[in-house]
């Protein structure tokens, strides 16, 4: 098999700023310094002259949605389309999968990491994003990612949806920022060594999950996501993610991410009248004064996949897990493995790790990275029965 190359959708605005580094071509016309785009450009394809040139775009919202969502100017190799989507004009970059796979593994976690954690990071995100260009299906159908009635709201967000590009540069799949952060040659090395192999099980490619901090076990896919079970995405124990070594974390987190800390253990206080307040604005639901978070379901890493919410004008059970994050917070709540604790004003969340858990956990793999496991061990350890294979 060839090497394939991908779409990823970068910014979408009624304006784009981009400045061009080196030549780029556009029906013979040639483009270079910064030139300002709306949806009039719409359809336009920009090739580079040669693959040294590259284009920077201004303000890219990365984190959306996220406590941490910023704007930062990126810079990209490759080719730049400009397409009307939804009225909106999107940036879409064109770029070998390779090519791609230098940015995730800068961009989902600091270039200085281990490197069999990056080797391990550069077969499952490589893995990934290949499942999602074989396996893409537009999610027209609401019965496929949710189930609303009046007392029970079930959702689940995943990265199926994208019909314009293969997948989107934010944390809906994966962090993609081109050459903005392709700091360590290490990174290079690790793609370069493990080159087209990916993660195969039962003759596909592996859907290969992964997050930031399991909390100590692994969550099942099914639990977060549709109902599908894959052997290699199954609960396990994890004893390696209990670190607060800060030269191990900054493996992982970047710095925006190590603005987030006490996410193996955390607390998060509300009074009733906070929560009241923020579950209504955030589920467009008036519960009145909450009175009660009840746990109905949980998964197999403790992660609650139905909540009660109990109010005294109303009562919704809630899921997946990461509705219920977007229910009881501003932004995302670190994960929704939490325990209750009714206070006499309020509520106490007593939760642990950072993201859904399923696959690698992130600060996990760093661990056993640090400890001598190579990468192919770390990848058996996260994707059980799943097998490493060389596409090209």
């Amino acid at each position: 098999m060839q090497e394939k190359s991908l779409s990823v959708g970068i910014l979408k605005a009624e304006k784009v700023q981009v400045v061009f580094h080196g030549e780029y071509m556009l029906c013979g016309k040639s483009f270079v310094g910064e030139h300002a785009f709306s949806l009039n450009d719409a359809g336009a394809v920009f090739v580079p002259s040669s693959g040294e040139c590259s284009f920077t775009i201004k303000d890219v919202v990365i984190g959306i949605g996220f406590h941490w969502e910023r704007t930062e100017h990126q810079t990209f190799r490759g080719v730049l389309k400009l397409i009307d989507e939804e009225g909106m004009l999107r940036a879409v970059n064109v770029v070998p999968v390779e090519t791609y796979l230098a940015s995730v593994i800068s961009s989902e976690m600091s270039a200085n990491a281990s490197m069999e954690l990056l080797k391990a990071h550069s077969v499952i995100s490589r893995s990934w994003v290949l499942r999602q260009m074989e396996h893409s299906i537009p999610v027209t159908a609401a019965e496929d990612e949710e189930e609303v009635r009046d007392d029970f709201i079930v959702r689940w967000y995943d990265s199926e949806g994208h019909t314009l590009f293969d997948v989107c540069a934010d944390d809906h799949c994966q962090r993609y920022q081109g050459i903005t952060r392709q700091s360590n040659p290490n990174v290079v090395e690790a793609i370069e060594q493990t080159r087209g192999e990916v993660l195969m099980s039962e003759g596909e490619v592996c859907d290969a999950r992964f997050s930031k901090c399991c909390g100590g076990v692994l969550e099942t896919f099914e639990n977060c996501w549709q109902p599908v079970h894959f052997p290699y995405l199954v609960t396990k124990a994890d004893p390696y993610c209990n670190t607060t070594d800060k030269r191990i974390l900054s493996q992982v987190l970047n710095n925006y991410d190590q603005e987030t800390v006490n996410f193996y253990r955390w607390d998060v206080k509300y009074t009733a009248e906070e929560l009241s307040e923020l579950v209504k604005r955030k589920s467009g639901i008036d519960f009145g004064v909450i009175t009660d978070l009840i746990p109905v379901m949980r998964g197999e890493s403790d992660r609650i996949v139905l909540l009660k919410v109990v109010g005294d004008k109303r009562t919704v059970t809630v899921g997946k897990e990461l509705e219920i994050r977007k229910w009881l917070s501003e932004s995302h709540l670190y994960s929704s493995a939490f325990d209750v604790e009714k206070t006499s004003d309020g509520f106490i969340l007593h939760g642990k790790g950072w993201g859904h858990g399923v696959g690698l956990c992130q600060i996990g793999a760093a661990v056993m990275g640090e400890k001598g496991f190579n990468y192919r061990e770390i990848l058996e350890h996260y994707y059980p029965s799943a097998t490493v294979e060389k596409l090209w």
